[in-house]
């Protein structure tokens, strides 16, 4: 019997590797590029996508309904959460490198834009490596065109697949997108026909459970739901069947035009349903090695996305649809920033929380550190974990979004402010205001500034005084 026991024991041991309780708690920050509000199914019950991980995450941990990206394009998004600034303050204020600046066919000259987060500013690696944890950035990083502005110069111990493109690259010979080999100088090309979030997620799994014993952040920056739109190996037929028992005909009305573009209204697309399936298996994957570690009841769990979900463009062909948000990536309006949020830890005693609170990129930056018990600059973000507590509201009056470039999704320079349950855009072209009330009316279907002058008129003054206080830089008519 005694020989039985010492080997069990063992085994025990090697598995539920974090056993030893920790003082200081792990940090897991999903961010998932391109992933709609409405994408997953906590948020929105009639989508056609599936994520099951991420409900039961949800339901473990508190979801956030009007959590909001910093901007509707991924490059200043990242750059806010990083340092907890405002884009207009690092001034990224486009995806780097961005359009040409000065295309012949646009009726503003759009500012410059700073191609890569400088050395200079402090990032969340930086501050949680001076608390004494270890650092890991696995994915996109898209915040730097050079070599030495990367993830490994910014404060991570580890870079595994971050630098300076975008999107997972398509070329002959070189780059299969998704599918190994991945052309990309921060991941070694796996095996033919591995899928690049199963990867990222494998590399991920192996540095939790090689740390056990040391308090961690891991970064999980994944390159999906991002075009190129590439069908997972798992789930593809699935989706098309249950395309075709829901009668999601390809002859539909499915598009509304959005200024110049067409914004797409229904979830139809198999292939990029098939994405978010891998997304979700692959989070659920990261729960579980968490749990099988021994490392759940100390480790706090964050997933959001970079902006909204790609559902305007030019002309017809966007893979997603944003439910009852207006527009998508891009787009100033609710389906370009509302993005999903769900935080799941050991300090929500609850499970299944909601907040209605509206929070913002910016904020995962002092909340990471407050949790992690590590000092830190104010900065523009607000800490959540009073909401985590159960706290209903925090200390902020308004939030501001400024896109002052031209976008692929139609969209055309602008800025936007929300205060309360109301919204404002301004657009420069023009120099249009609309104005919302989101609570009536989420969809921003009623543009009421013909009806409210005098809020438009304060809320559009408002906007200019905490665009000019966070040094935002504004496109100008051409001479």
């Amino acid at each position: 019997m005694k020989k039985l026991i010492l080997p069990l024991l063992l085994s025990l041991f090697l598995f539920s590797c974090g056993d030893q309780a920790q003082k200081k708690p792990n940090i897991v920050f999903i961010l998932v590029d391109d992933l709609g509000w409405a994408d997953i199914q906590a948020n929105y019950s009639e989508t056609y996508y599936e994520t099951p991980n991420l409900d039961r995450m949800a339901a473990a941990g508190m979801r956030f309904t009007q959590a909001y990206a910093a901007h509707p394009v991924c490059s200043p998004t990242r750059a806010a959460l990083m340092t907890g600034k405002h884009p207009n303050r690092v001034n990224i204020t486009d995806w780097i490198p961005g359009f040409s600046r000065n295309m012949d066919n646009w009726t503003l000259e759009t500012p410059a834009i700073n191609h890569e987060l400088a050395l200079s500013e402090t990032t969340m690696a930086e501050k949680f490596k001076e608390g004494g944890y270890r650092t890991f950035f696995i994915g996109k990083w898209h915040l730097g065109e050079e070599d030495r502005f990367w993830p490994e110069h910014q404060g991570f111990d580890i870079n595994i697949g971050g630098w300076s493109v975008g999107a997972p690259q398509l070329k002959k010979g070189e780059a299969n997108g998704y599918y190994s080999p991945y052309g990309n100088p921060r991941l070694e090309d796996g095996p033919e026909g591995e899928y690049l979030t199963n990867r990222l997620t494998a590399e991920s799994i192996a540095l939790i459970q090689d740390n056990c014993d040391n308090p961690f952040l891991l970064y999980l920056s994944f390159y999906t739901v991002h075009t190129p739109i590439q069908a997972a190996p798992e789930r593809y037929e699935y989706f098309q069947e249950k395309k075709n028992k829901l009668g999601l005909e390809a002859d539909q009305v499915s598009y509304k035009a959005e200024g110049s573009g067409q914004t797409k209204l229904i979830q139809d697309n198999a292939a990029y349903a098939s994405m978010v399936a891998a997304l979700d298996s692959n989070v659920g994957k990261i729960l579980q090695a968490l749990e099988e570690a021994g490392l759940e009841e100390n480790t706090w769990v964050v997933l959001t996305s970079d902006n909204g979900g790609l559902s305007t463009l030019f002309t017809e062909g966007a893979p997603t649809a944003n439910g009852p948000l207006r527009a998508g990536k891009g787009w100033c309006y609710e389906g370009g920033i509302r993005v999903p949020l769900i935080i799941k830890g050991p300090g929500i005693k609850n499970g299944g929380a909601i907040s209605d609170t509206p929070v913002i990129s910016m904020d995962m930056f002092p909340t990471l550190l407050s949790l992690a018990g590590i000092p830190h600059e104010a900065n523009d973000g607000k800490n959540l974990v009073p909401l985590l507590e159960g706290e209903s509201q925090l200390d902020r009056k308004s939030l501001i979004w400024h896109y002052p470039h031209y976008h692929g999704s139609a969209w055309k320079p602008g800025s936007a402010i929300r205060e309360g349950k109301w919204k404002l855009i301004h657009f420069y072209e023009n120099k249009v205001s609309e104005l919302f009330d989101l609570e009536k009316d989420p969809g921003e279907n009623e543009d009421l500034s013909g009806v409210f002058p005098e809020k438009a008129a304060e809320l559009q003054h408002k906007l200019m005084q905490q665009l000019e206080a966070t040094g935002a830089r504004f496109p100008r008519h051409k001479r």
